[in-house]
């Protein structure tokens, strides 16, 4: 049994990377990244004894060792279209920058990267160069978190690197923003992107058959919160109301959640990667 693919999540925030990649099996996280105090508790608490690093600007590869895959979503920020419009080069998701240099640093086989799908519009061109100038080539994907069966739309764009020359896919990636089964004409599509393509066409098909069943007589609604719920799709939120007394850390829980990534989404992209890897083996 091969062993798994070891972590250094970066920006790390309350773990959503890490989870949805541990989710497949073939993943583990060796190390985080996160200057918040609140999250790196969280971190703390589930995975104990993995170091977190506070400040991605003093992090260096010595400090790490050998690792596999990088990942995080660097500030948005800057980027989102609720923001100021400062762009990358802004103040905040400048960061990216740190991401870019210890990518030169590890040279990991895999690079996953998050941010608000504004980035194709401001930004994105310095991140492809950025990881051309260390040595990689990159395949990217908006994907909704509502490709996983969340009931929100919450569109991202995904990006996924890899040295120059990989054995894992084809070289000639796919390229295509906001429709994750298109194709630029005359490309072929890579073997990662035929299997992620498969993955959310599954992921997909299984929510749209849960809720079939559940127009079948299934629903139900949820005491207190007037929320019809069906198996297979998720709540917007535990039965806490927002100002509810008594519950600790409550605003620094929404703005955790609100910040982090969707693990169900993370977990497809992690599956696409052991897929590819298991191709090229």
């Amino acid at each position: 049994m091969r062993e798994p693919l070891k972590v250094l999540d970066l920006f790390s925030g309350i773990g959503g990377f890490s989870l949805g990649l541990e989710r497949t099996g073939g993943f583990k996280t060796v190390a985080f990244c996160e200057i918040e105090e609140y999250p790196r508790r969280v971190l703390a608490k589930h995975w104990p004894g993995v170091p977190i690093h506070r400040d991605v600007r003093e992090l260096r590869a010595e400090h790490v060792g050998a690792i596999d895959v990088i990942c995080g979503g660097f500030p948005c920020q800057d980027i989102s279209i609720a923001g100021k419009g400062a762009g990358i080069e802004g103040e905040r998701s400048d960061l990216w920058r740190e991401y870019a240099r210890l990518i030169g640093e590890l040279k990991p086989r895999w690079v996953i990267v998050e941010n608000v799908a504004a980035l194709l519009r401001r930004g994105m061109e310095v991140v492809l160069r950025d990881l051309a100038t260390v040595g990689y080539d990159a395949e990217w994907h908006c994907i909704p978190a509502s490709a996983a069966g969340a009931p929100h739309i919450r569109d991202r764009i995904w990006i996924i690197a890899y040295p120059f020359h990989s054995n894992a896919h084809s070289l000639r990636p796919h390229r295509a923003a906001g429709d994750v089964w298109a194709t630029e004409s005359g490309h072929e599509q890579s073997s990662l992107t035929r299997s992620l393509g498969a993955l959310l066409a599954d992921a997909n098909r299984a929510r749209l058959e849960g809720r079939g069943l559940d127009r079948q007589g299934a629903d139900q609604r949820i005491a207190g919160q007037g929320v019809r719920s069906f198996p297979g799709e998720w709540l917007p939120e535990p039965n806490v109301g927002r100002v509810a007394h008594g519950i600790p850390s409550r605003v620094d829980r929404l703005r955790g959640l609100g910040n982090a990534v969707v693990p169900q989404v993370v977990e497809i992209l992690g599956k696409a990667i052991l897929q590819a890897e298991a191709i090229a083996a």
